[in-house]
């Protein structure tokens, strides 16, 4: 059983959904990731997806795109973020989120086994497709990582399938068409494209994209096993967090966000 199983039992216990949120490696600066990871844990959060700046974001809106921009122009390298979630020193699961180019750039089977050495539990390579994941899926499972898919309401229930058969850990599912954000409110409708999915697979279904209030988060979670916050996580940390200064409004914000899990 991994840690990402290992939480969501114990949720399940505790009659509670999972808070699952998003920081990208490098901005703030990476000196600071330990210290906003740390915040993180201690507000409440279930799951942490640490994101791995990439040139070319394809599956994200404007505010995680100009934050994984601003880390790559200070020159952050993957390897200086497996080693600042390492210092962390956390108990949460950690789960990379990034594009396939830079775990192939690596080595599929180098770049898992570093992020396993990391302390990470998972990993989503957002631009992967699980009929094009075997290799991907056989480095993870060596190195003891769990494989997280997306699902979007546009998939067909073959592709939920096989997306949930590959899948490990939880099944991210898009709440959305589009990219990452939160202007957009939560679809009143998500709930649909919950149960298709649990009708598929016995896994956990976390939802994500476009949630950013605690009322949102209490809405997916009357549905589903979790919520992902990503943007508004982001854009926090680049108004407020000021080297840590700021921490008193990411924690409480955080604190807000995991009371709407509970029921």
């Amino acid at each position: 059983m991994s840690r990402i199983d290992e939480t969501f039992e114990a949720l399940r216990k505790r009659s509670e959904k999972a808070l699952v949120v998003f920081v990208t490696g490098g901005d703030p600066p990476i000196e600071q990731l330990p210290a906003i990871l740390q915040t993180l844990e201690a507000a409440g959060a279930d799951i942490i997806e640490v994101g791995l700046p990439f040139s070319d974001p394809i599956a994200d809106g404007p505010t995680i795109q100009a934050s994984s921009q601003r880390a790559l122009d200070r020159g952050v390298r993957t390897q200086d973020i497996f080693d600042a979630v390492k210092a962390a020193d956390i108990s949460v699961p950690i789960v990379y989120m990034g594009y396939t180019n830079t775990a192939m750039r690596h080595g599929f089977r180098d770049f898992a086994q570093r992020a396993a050495a990391s302390g990470a539990t998972g990993a989503l390579l957002s631009d992967l497709t699980p009929d094009e994941a075997t290799e991907w899926r056989d480095a993870a499972k060596l190195a003891n990582l769990d494989t997280v898919f997306l699902v979007a309401p546009t998939s067909t229930d073959d592709r939920i399938k096989l997306a949930c058969d590959a899948a490990s850990g939880f099944v991210y599912c898009v709440s959305r068409t589009g990219v990452t954000g939160a202007a957009n409110a939560v679809p009143q409708d998500v709930s649909r494209t919950i149960d298709r999915v649990k009708s598929i697979t016995a896994l956990p279904v976390c939802v994500g994209f476009g949630i950013s209030t605690p009322e949102q988060v209490r809405m997916v979670c009357s549905v589903a096993d979790g919520a992902v916050v990503g943007s508004h996580i982001v854009s926090l940390l680049d108004q407020y967090w000021n080297d840590g200064a700021g921490s008193n409004v990411l924690r409480e914000e955080v604190e807000a966000l995991k009371a709407a899990t509970r029921s």
